[in-house]
């Protein structure tokens, strides 16, 4: 009796040493997922606290302040001003190094998690994440203006996915896992599970569905209280306490949404502009980080705050009395700082920063509360507002946002007031300028990615694969009574006409040359009297939205394929039907896996 029901008892344990079995675990159901988004929610705390430690560490060495002080507010008291200069520059100068290195042995761009998920399936280098997450580390732990919530998702996700992909994990669940790593690292980093199941559901995966909902909110559960285990409260935010919300309220909220969505605008064209001016410039990238971190060292000397990510300088404004002139000036060192540490080439993101300068720009909003009639908002209630609404401008993910200020208040009627200012910073932004910072970015090297949904299987539906090779062709010279006898009323629908250096010259249809009334010995018409579409073609890398849109503007029904631009050298035929019927197939099939069906 024990032998029959030991196999049952010891199941999952024997499992879990077989990978086989393993995968076979996670990969039966929803159980399973549950249980490898709880797996990557334990690693992205880890990884998490590690690179934190790592920061501080290095502001501790670099700096000469104790472990428990954040630099941008313990900078201050620092006496050899000198080392506020020289940091970010020495910082620059290794970065520039790696970046030297990498140019050498790596020639692939690093994707991040967004990329991955909307164009590759979840699929991420374990090694460039790691990479990125040096980099970051090197770019924080010096003193430029970025944060660590870049490195935070990037080292995590990475990890995720390569976790997903040896278990050889489905599309779709690989891109929740890359959401479940997302989501841990946020939710470690601000001390905030629900920020960070909402991050993952707004930026990474780009959709919620039942199936997705259990992993990811496990995994930021998880993260949280293994960096609560491991670090105690050491990414909280503390905001004081604030009086009531009236309906009043509602209005100056509303317009300094609107407003922190237009300086948010401004302060992605900025970093635009900023790397743009790299480009132009001659100046070898890995030279660029030096000169930000110059740049940099010198805005320090002014106001140690623009330093890092900006923890200890957002406590500093929120709890102290600050001179509208003062919150101004610190605003637009951020900025600056901001913009040319990211468009010089240290490696880190604005999440924390947009916070930071968002909490400014509401105290500096907050001089303005007498002209609002009735409303009783304190300068701290505008901070919370200018936060959550300058980080949608940048970051996106509305519900994110709010969900950050609920769980750093605990007060549902400031996070009705904030739901809807980001509301109006995020409307705002979609109707002005359409991208977040990273999908802005993405657009600024081409690619026509606006959110994490998976775009992937489109551009593995090209031409090239729907395509038939097996094409009709003749000579344009040759004469119709020519054609009429190699080419039988019913034997092809269209003919393909190639020059004498097999070059595309248009295509005919077999039914107009036999339905024209000219004479097989007519010599003064041809075949070129039939021609159509000279110039319109497609080209084998082209998806099927591409081509499906090709149809529509050239108003056939087929199309030839030639090989480039150059020679147009036809390799193949496709027809409007197929490429309507197969696109409509792989939509509906990826409707079904992000629905649970499949």
């Amino acid at each position: 009796m024990l032998q029959k029901f030991q196999p049952r008892r010891l199941g999952v344990f024997s499992a879990l040493f077989d990978l086989g079995r393993f995968r076979a675990l996670l990969r039966r159901g929803e159980l399973g997922l549950v249980f490898a988004g709880a797996l990557v929610g334990i690693v992205s705390g880890c990884a998490v606290t590690a690179m934190s430690y790592i920061s501080r560490k290095f502001h501790s060495v670099i700096y000469g302040i104790t472990d428990y002080e954040r630099l941008s507010s313990a900078a201050m008291a620092i006496q050899d001003k000198s080392v506020l200069f020289i940091a970010p520059i020495a910082g620059g100068i290794i970065l520039g190094i790696l970046l030297y290195i990498l140019s050498r042995t790596r020639k692939k761009p690093m994707v991040d998690p967004i990329e991955a998920n909307a164009l590759h399936g979840g699929r991420m280098s374990l090694t460039d994440s790691v990479i990125v997450a040096v980099q970051n580390l090197i770019s924080n732990g010096f003193g430029a203006s970025v944060g660590l919530e870049a490195g935070y998702t990037q080292l995590a996700a990475g990890i995720a996915s390569k976790f997903g992909y040896k278990m050889q994990m489905r599309r779709a669940d690989l891109r929740m896992l890359v959401g479940c790593g997302a989501a841990g690292a946020i939710a470690a980093a601000f001390n905030a599970p629900l920020t960070g199941a909402f991050y993952a559901f707004e930026l990474i995966i780009g959709s919620y569905s039942i199936v997705t909902l259990t992993p990811v909110v496990v995994s930021a559960l998880i993260s949280t209280m293994i960096a609560r285990l491991l670090a105690g409260d050491d990414f909280a935010i503390d905001i004081d306490h604030f009086g009531a919300i009236v309906p009043a309220d509602y209005l100056p909220a509303i317009l300094l949404g609107a407003f922190c969505a237009g300086i948010g605008i401004l302060i992605m064209q900025g970093v635009a502009w900023v790397e743009e001016l790299a480009r132009k410039s001659s100046i070898a990238p890995p030279f660029r980080p030096a000169l930000g971190g110059l740049v940099v060292g010198t805005l320090a000397l002014i106001s140690p705050q623009v330093l890092s990510a900006g923890h200890g300088a957002l406590h500093l404004n929120l709890s102290t009395e600050v001179t509208l002139s003062a919150l101004i000036g610190v605003f637009i060192l951020k900025s600056l700082a901001s913009a040319v540490s990211i468009g010089s080439g240290f490696r880190g993101g604005l999440f924390f920063a947009s916070l930071f300068m968002g909490a400014l720009l509401g105290k500096i909003f907050a001089y303005c509360a007498p002209y609002f009639d009735h409303a009783t908002l304190t300068p701290a209630v505008y901070a919370v507002v200018g936060m959550s609404s300058l980080a949608v401008a940048i970051i996106g993910g509305p519900l994110t946002m709010t969900f950050l200020a609920l769980e750093i208040t605990g007060d549902f009627p400031i996070t009705a007031l904030v739901l809807a200012a980001v509301i109006t910073s995020s409307l705002v932004v979609r109707t002005t300028f359409g991208y977040s910072f990273a999908t802005w970015r993405f657009h600024l090297r081409g690619e026509s990615i606006r959110s994490a949904h998976d775009v992937g299987w489109i551009r593995n539906l090209t031409v090239a694969r729907m395509m038939r090779p097996d094409v009709h062709t003749a000579s344009i010279d040759m004469s119709i009574e020519e054609f009429r006898k190699n080419f039988p009323i019913g034997s092809a629908q269209r003919v393909i006409l190639i020059d004498k250096n097999e070059k595309y010259s248009g295509m005919v249809l077999v039914p107009d040359v036999y339905a024209s009334p000219i004479e097989k010995d007519d010599e003064e018409h041809g075949l070129s009297d039939f021609i159509r579409l000279r110039n319109e073609f497609l080209q084998p890398q082209m998806n099927a939205k591409q081509a499906a849109a090709m149809f529509e503007q050239t108003k056939s029904e087929a199309l030839v394929v030639v090989n480039d631009l150059i020679e147009r050298k036809v390799i193949g035929l496709l027809t409007e039907s197929y490429t309507l019927r197969r696109y409509s197939e792989e939509l509906d099939r990826r409707r079904r896996e992000v629905s649970g069906e499949l």
